[in-house]
């Protein structure tokens, strides 16, 4: 009779297939089998392996023996099988949990696996514009302390012009600065305009893209909706104080006090005081005081020059500056005469879009298609009307809902072939030949610099895209500008000094491109010119096509750099005959200074050649002179 271990290992050693065929439950098998093969046991349950070493009660010798071949037999095979049960084990793990087996094969090979569909959808999420321009504010002018000061300034007197004019009121402003740390300032910009209704005061200093001006096609300062807003906005988030509004809109009412956060995200102002004051002194008017972090300095692209160009470009305004440790400067009123205030207008067919032409058409009031051309569209008679329908092969009675897409490009390519007046001027204000006149001479002054020749052009109204510009230029020439330094390049837009990006802007290559050498002025190629030159150049529009959302730079459209080109080479024309007169007189004086040296010595050679008097040799020398004299009047 075999012994029990011998047993066991014939049933080992014949459990192969079953082994294969269920390997979980083999395994354990197996296991369990080369433990008892190794381990004998004893009747009872809790014997250990070292139990198993000693000699069992009632066994013979010859039994120990015969037992003994196959349990070394058994244990061999125990291990064969404890290692296969492992890797059945393993392998009965991973046939279930296939993405596991996937996710250490990617970590062996050093892949990733990828976010599905559902995970990158739960990550969406609407962005307010507020939220946009915290983490992009370099598109605002925001980028740098020193340039940060200057913009929070300009867009707080932007908004002070743009309102005095629209009220008819000559500007008075007064401009602060106080430092209150090493790169901690506080600007606070007042002005006697007509002051802000008091429901209006929280959006407009503290919600982005909120304005009055976006909409409409008139000449003003601000454009977007972002500048002032913007501006509380930096200086939110770099020293967390709020923006601080005084205004009245008459005596008879009671000024308000605000301070308010901009909530970046909900793009909403947070009012966090409202209440009611007497402002002595101030009848109407607005202040706005921002606390924010910045660097002053002087000289070029500074606060001080921005201050003094401004009032270059609106010699009507009087303003009252102070920087920080410094006593209050005054630029005086140099004109009484406030601009015209200009007149809103309906867009242009020329400029319009057909995606705009198409919700223009949809949103309309009127009845039908030659209505609606003729109502919402500027220059567009019942005649022009007529034919941009019958160019497109439309209905002038169709309802302007019902045109479908097909039909409204069929409509813009109409409008694009028929001839169309230009747009009204009446949108623009320009500055005039005289007022600039008055305020490149008063910001010349103010520098301690003159000039000898002055001329000031300015262009008739063009059009671009559809919108209506007009260019400006004056020039100042000689005294003692610098005679060996580049022409001073003053920029403006609607009003507004431009200190940024001057290479990038149209009015520097426009004036890189005017040819100065045909006028008699140094220039390199690619350069500005060299000489005592000063050029002012303001391009007025009612929507001025700026690089950026900063407004530093004009873009260069091909109509607006040929107009600037054009009115550059008109005071280019005027400059050179200027100086060639000039040239003339001193070829005429040094002449003269010669000849009046040598008449003297000429008389007396003369009075020996000639046997002549002292009369006749004084004569002589007179009639001489009056010849110089007289040939250097017809000059």
């Amino acid at each position: 009779m075999r012994s029990p271990a011998a047993k066991q290992a014939s049933l080992f050693e014949d459990d192969g297939s079953a082994s294969r065929t269920s390997q979980r439950p083999a395994a354990k098998r197996s296991a369990a089998s080369a433990a008892r093969a190794a381990a004998p046991r004893g009747r009872g349950t809790g014997h250990t392996t070292g139990q198993g070493k000693a000699k069992r009660r009632g066994q013979t010798g010859a039994d120990r023996g015969a037992s003994e071949p196959a349990r070394k037999e058994a244990g061999a095979s125990a291990k064969a099988s404890s290692g296969g049960a492992r890797s059945g084990k393993a392998s009965a793990k991973a046939k279930p949990a296939g993405a596991r087996s996937r996710r250490s094969g990617a970590r062996r090979t050093g892949t990733k696996r990828g976010r599905s569909a559902a995970e990158m959808a739960s990550r969406q999420r609407e962005i307010s514009v507020s939220e946009f321009f915290t983490k992009n504010r370099h598109l605002l002018g925001f980028d740098s302390p020193s340039r940060a000061l200057l913009t929070a300034v300009k867009e707080a007197v932007d908004n002070s012009l743009d309102a005095c004019e629209e009220a008819a009121i000559l500007p008075d402003l007064e401009v602060e600065i106080t430092e209150i740390s090493e790169r901690r300032y506080r600007i606070a910009v007042e002005d006697n305009g007509p002051g802000i209704v008091r429901t209006q005061v929280p959006r407009i200093f503290g919600k982005l893209l909120y304005g009055s001006k976006f909409h409409r096609l008139k000449q003003s300062r601000g454009q977007q909706g972002i500048g002032i807003s913007a501006a509380g906005m930096y200086g939110q988030l770099t020293t967390g104080r709020p923006v601080v509004i005084r205004s009245r809109t008459s005596p008879r009412r009671p000024a308000h006090h605000f301070e308010l956060v901009l909530d970046t995200a909900k793009n909403a102002p947070k009012i966090l005081r409202d209440e009611e004051f007497e402002w002595e002194g101030r009848a109407h008017g607005t202040r706005v005081e921002i606390e924010l972090e910045g660097t002053y300095r002087r000289g070029r692209q500074s606060v001080d020059e921005y201050i003094a160009l401004t009032h270059m470009a609106n010699p009507h305004c009087r303003i009252r500056y102070k920087a920080p440790k410094d006593d209050w400067v005054e630029f005086p009123r140099a004109s009484t005469e406030p601009p015209e205030d200009p007149a809103e207008i309906r867009p242009h067919p020329y400029g319009v879009e057909l995606g705009t032409l198409m919700k223009m058409l949809h949103a309309t009031k009127a009845r039908n298609l030659s209505s609606a051309l003729q109502q919402d569209f500027s220059r567009v008679s019942p005649k022009v009307a007529k034919e941009i329908c019958q160019r497109a092969g439309v209905r002038p009675t169709m309802r302007p809902s019902t045109v479908r897409p097909a039909d409204a490009e069929k409509i813009h390519r109409a409008i694009q072939e028929t001839k169309i007046l230009a747009p009204p001027t009446s949108c623009l204000s320009p500055i005039g030949e005289e007022a600039m006149l008055a305020g490149l001479k008063a910001g010349l002054a103010a520098q301690g610099l003159d000039a000898e020749f002055f001329h000031a052009v300015t262009r008739r109204p063009a059009i671009y895209r559809g919108n209506p510009f007009q260019v400006e230029v004056a020039i100042a020439w000689g005294g003692n500008l610098g005679a060996d330094d580049l022409a001073q390049v003053y920029r403006f837009a609607n009003r507004v000094p431009l200190l940024y990006q001057a290479s990038a802007c149209a009015i520097t290559k426009a004036v890189i491109s005017a040819g100065w050498r045909n006028y008699g002025v140094q220039q390199a190629r690619g350069a500005l010119p060299t000489g005592p030159l000063a050029i002012f150049a303001h391009v007025a529009s009612v929507w001025v096509p700026f690089t950026s959302e900063a407004k530093e730079a004009i873009a260069s459209y091909d109509e607006i750099l040929k107009e600037l080109r054009l009115a550059l080479q008109e005071c280019g024309r005027h400059l050179g005959r200027h100086i060639r007169r000039r040239k003339r007189l001193a070829d005429e004086e040094r002449k003269r200074s010669h000849i009046e040296t040598f008449i003297p010595i000429i008389g007396e050679a003369l009075q020996e050649i000639l046997s002549l008097s002292d009369t006749e040799r004084d004569r002589t020398v007179e009639e001489l002179t009056g010849i110089l004299h007289r040939s250097r009047k017809d000059l």
